[in-house]
């Protein structure tokens, strides 16, 4: 069979306020440039495990108008989150129309696979490795299931194969994907990733993630890569073991972590030794108010707020930069959190910021907690669930207060000049904190 493997790339705010901003401002543009230019890993991924008589080919699309509706397929996965699958629909229904089976997976689908349904041929529930064969079996018999796999069905990562890097043009890229872990232990209200579909925590071998690596530097030679984890350190001591291979390949990395990776200056060193560039952090909120109830197995985020400002020097003072994360629109949030995030990240100088409102994306406690509230502004406004709209009431502002206050706040922390001053600030500060430990290290 021939196969067209389709990415939806493309995340655009529906208010045009804010993508004139993704144009205007730099610091912006660079940060969502990063994001949205990443291959697909699952497809990738799917792709590694398709039987060597299968013809398969991979496009990333911004927009369903650039595909050559002309092209033959046998069969058409497509991969999306909630924001486009709006679009992603309506690119189904045409390949169906002339006569392409068409099967659909991600978080969006795998939530609500009924309203998937009415646009695919199947519709892959939670985990798509553990059905891929399955449903390419049952195509070439023309007996495509409508429904496969199941949220949070167990899948040993050992079965995972090598992605199929071969399928890019690596130039294209800043950062590839590589794969070390699936689920997180916390449980945060607003969670969209892995956690839908994960039971558990799993972990993949080292043996493992060094293979893929040497397959992608068979392409390029000195890959950045994006460890595509919703929490990379979880397990200390493998890492410990890992840290020093990945010093042997001479990569560049950057990872998402909890904070608690700012306990340990050892590991630190160990990470900054072997490539760790930046660590995204999911900070939420810059007050500790802001936090309570976010975390909602021990309220693990409130309690670690004493820490924030303390394990963010730490981790820069190794040379690693912080690409702090918040969430505004939090239930215990004033119109106040603008002014405090501003002045949270000039105090700390934090290299990198990422801002989003608070988003309730299907299948996730928030969505339901919003809507169980009444406080959901538009019920199914998939197309808003871009991390940049507001749809739903927050507790103490209304919602245009909201949005302007994200809007003013996002030309503020990303304008010219305090985006130059925190970066200069790194290079004057930290890096010479990172160069005096080095120094100290050295002598003893």
């Amino acid at each position: 069979m021939r196969i067209a493997l389709i990415s939806m790339s493309a995340t655009r705010a529906v208010n045009p306020e804010i993508n004139q901003l993704w144009k205007t401002l730099p610091g912006l543009h660079e940060r969502w440039t990063a994001i949205t230019a990443l291959p697909n890993l699952g497809l990738l991924t799917v792709a590694g495990l398709t039987p060597g008589e299968h013809e398969y080919v991979y496009f990333e699309l911004e927009d369903i108008e650039e595909f050559d509706y002309s092209q033959r397929f046998d069969l058409a996965a497509i991969s999306c989150y909630s924001a486009q699958i709006f679009e992603a629909y309506k690119l189904s229904d045409r390949l169906r129309q002339r006569g392409i089976r068409t099967v659909m997976g991600g978080p969006h689908v795998s939530v609500l696979p009924e309203e998937a349904a009415e646009h695919c041929d199947a519709v892959v529930i939670g985990q798509g490795e553990i059905s891929w064969r399955q449903i390419l079996a049952d195509c070439e018999a023309d007996q495509l299931k409508p429904f496969y796999g199941e949220l949070r069905a167990k899948f040993d990562l050992e079965q995972l194969p090598i992605p199929a890097y071969e399928l890019l043009d690596l130039s294209n890229y800043r950062r590839i994907t590589v794969e070390t872990s699936r689920g997180c232990p916390l449980n945060c209200e607003f969670c969209a990733t892995s956690t839908l579909m994960m039971e558990k925590y799993r972990q993949k071998s080292g043996e493992k993630v060094l293979a893929d690596i040497d397959y992608l530097k068979t392409f390029k030679k000195r890959p950045f890569i994006e460890f595509a984890d919703d929490n990379t350190f979880v397990r200390r001591r493998y890492w410990r073991e890992l840290l020093p291979e990945l010093a042997k390949r001479k990569i560049r990395w950057f990872a998402e972590a909890d904070l608690r990776v700012g306990e340990d200056e050892e590991f630190l060193q160990q990470m900054r030794d072997s490539g760790c560039a930046q660590l995204l952090i999911g900070l939420e909120s810059p007050t500790a108010e802001g936090l309570d109830g976010v975390e909602l197995n021990t309220n693990w985020k409130m309690k670690q707020f004493k820490n924030y400002k303390e394990r963010i020097r730490t981790i820069q003072s190794h040379g690693i930069t912080v690409n702090g994360c918040f969430v505004v629109g939090l239930d215990n949030h004033t119109p106040q959190v603008f002014e405090d995030i501003y002045n949270f990240v000039e105090e700390t100088e934090l290299f990198e910021v990422q801002v989003t409102v608070l988003t309730p994306f299907p299948g996730t406690k928030l969505y339901d907690r919003l809507k169980r509230e009444g406080r959901l502004l538009e019920d199914k406004a998939w197309h808003k669930c871009t991390l940049y709209d507001v749809n739903f009431q927050p507790k103490h502002m209304s919602p245009s207060e909201l949005q302007q206050g994200f809007f003013d706040l996002m030309k503020r922390v990303h304008s010219d000049e305090f985006t130059k001053w925190r970066r200069d600030c790194f290079k004057k500060h930290w890096k010479a904190e990172y160069a005096r430990k080095r120094a100290a290290a050295s002598s003893v």
